[in-house]
């Protein structure tokens, strides 16, 4: 909560471990199977199973055949995330494009009663806004609200989140875990708060959030509103982001990768190395 950016770092290195230990499991454990013979030449597939037995050579390639599903379920997930997003998304354009008021560059005022404020992320991107926000919130809370929107697609939060969703697509249900998803769309939040604070104040971004809460948005764009409001609007009275924090927290995501890649990952590569020279 008070090192947000950093946070996300420590989460996209978190996800980076978890696919890289998958890959490195699958293919560590299929090496077994390409071993050096007492002459040094690598031994062949066959005569290696024959001498682990057939049952852990088989468990050895289901092991390697699951890291080849787990790879192309991820290009896959990849993919449909960002076709199918980027389509839902240019199809509310169109319809926010036909149905709203253009007022500036980006800008469309829908005509309803209901404060709400969105973004649609993209090259062709818009900040949605309804009439019920203009009139129901100060120019300041405006500015607010439509300074939080801004930041979420000069950051392009968007291409974070749907890194973390597609990863959370290719895994099986029985090892994945929505805590990495979750607070990555909290965090991005946190971070267009913290843009919006800067150039509107706490107050005025604190009572925008809180009108706009219940809004109904689609499920593709960036909400100002949501389920996390009230725990946005408690950190916004609470300590301001501590540097110490982040540097913490950066060095824990770079641990993350650097010491499992030093420890465990250059021995096997070494290893492989002096197998494919043999």
């Amino acid at each position: 909560m008070r090192a947000p950016r950093a946070t996300v770092v420590l989460w996209q290195a978190i996800a980076g471990a978890a696919v890289l230990s998958s890959f490195s499991a699958g293919i560590a454990i299929a090496s077994r199977l390409f071993v050096l013979g007492p002459d040094g030449r690598p031994r062949t597939v066959t005569s290696e199973m024959g001498q682990l037995g057939w049952p852990l050579s088989l468990l050895y390639l289901g092991v390697f055949a699951l890291t080849l599903l787990v790879g192309a379920r991820l290009v896959l997930a990849v993919l449909q995330v960002a076709i199918g997003t980027r389509r839902r998304r240019a199809h509310h354009r169109m319809v926010v494009d036909l149905v709203g008021v253009s007022r500036a560059s980006g800008l469309r005022i829908l005509d309803v009663a209901q404060p709400l404020a969105y973004c649609l992320p993209g090259v062709h991107s818009r900040v949605v806004v309804s009439e019920g926000t203009l009139s129901a919130l100060t120019d300041a809370e405006v500015t607010a609200i439509l300074t939080h929107e801004r930041a979420h697609l000069r950051a392009r939060h968007d291409l974070v989140l749907e890194a973390f969703i597609a990863v959370h697509a290719a895994f099986p249900r029985f090892v994945r875990s929505t805590n990495a998803l979750n607070a990555v769309r909290l965090l991005i939040e946190l971070l267009a708060d913290d843009t919006a604070v800067r150039t509107a104040g706490p107050t005025p971004l604190a009572r925008a959030l809180v009108a706009c809460a219940a809004g109904h948005t689609p499920s593709d764009a960036l909400a100002a509103g949501g389920p996390t409001t009230v725990l946005r609007v408690r950190r916004l009275s609470g300590r301001p982001n501590s540097l110490v924090l982040s540097v913490a927290t950066y060095l824990a995501a770079a641990a993350v990768l650097v010491v499992p890649t030093v420890v465990l990952a250059v021995p096997r590569l070494t290893e492989l190395q002096r197998l494919f020279t043999g």
